[in-house]
């Protein structure tokens, strides 16, 4: 999935939204600690590089804040 008008994810940052995107497909919302213990479990990356790659999915347009927590932007499943 690539936001409108952005560019597209690095490989390993669209393993990580899918990891997410899979790990949460029926949560409205979850925490930055859920996500980052996702991203350990599922990528094998630790928390600065969790950090990172969280910050890349929001700053594309892939993840929003709403008090606190993460959410997914509309995610199609397509894989």
């Amino acid at each position: 999935m690539v936001a409108q008008g952005g560019s597209p994810l690095t490989p390993l940052a669209q393993d990580a939204l899918d990891a997410l995107a899979t790990a949460f497909r029926d949560e409205r919302e979850f925490t930055y600690e859920q996500a980052y213990a996702i991203l350990k479990e599922k990528e094998d990356l630790g928390r600065p590089a969790a950090e990172d790659i969280i910050e890349r999915l929001y700053n594309k347009g892939h993840l929003y804040e709403v008090e606190g927590k993460l959410r997914l932007t509309d995610y199609g499943f397509t894989r």
